[in-house]
């Protein structure tokens, strides 16, 4: 199964930026078991939202034809516990982009309160042994993640009018 923990997209700059939410539903899975009485989302979840964000970013900067994988995150540090009810927004920031990967800068906010900050490497898998081992087929931009990837694109296209028509 995979998770998708991006709600929408609130902003999207080619190759610069990106912001997106996740609602903290009582209806996650997680909540149940964690923790019963007190719902609190695991951090490595929270990770996982920003890594989500940051490596639609790198994807779509090289328009998806390269298959990103998160590689390492040298920096990580939380701040408070994010809870049933509220509303994550990821924001990331392109550090570097090279034809081996990039790196992003993320912030998780809940309001104006920072949850997290990291700093996230991702590879681009070599196209050549990738396509021996995987095929064509590219495993990291598919099914679910696709569709919220139109509404990047819709998102980026509709910041792109609001700056042509000088708003």
């Amino acid at each position: 199964m995979r998770w998708i923990w991006i709600d929408r997209f609130l902003e999207f700059q080619s190759g610069k930026s990106a912001k997106a939410v996740k609602n903290l539903s009582t209806a996650e899975d997680f909540f149940r078991d964690h923790f019963p009485g007190f719902p609190v989302m695991p951090a490595p979840l929270i990770l996982e939202g920003l890594a989500q964000t940051g490596g639609i970013l790198v994807g779509e900067a090289n328009q998806f034809q390269e298959k990103v994988v998160l590689a390492k995150i040298p920096t990580c540090k939380f701040h408070r516990e994010a809870v049933a009810g509220e509303q994550l927004r990821f924001e990331v920031e392109m550090l570097l982009l090279r034809a081996e990967g990039a790196s992003v800068g993320g912030r998780v906010f809940v309001g104006e309160d920072l949850v997290a900050e990291a700093e996230i490497f991702f590879a681009h898998l070599d196209k050549a042994r990738s396509k021996q081992m995987f095929g064509d087929h590219n495993f990291v931009f598919s099914g679910e993640l696709k569709h919220l990837l139109g509404l990047a694109q819709v998102v980026a296209q509709k910041g792109t009018d609001r700056q042509d028509s000088g708003g």
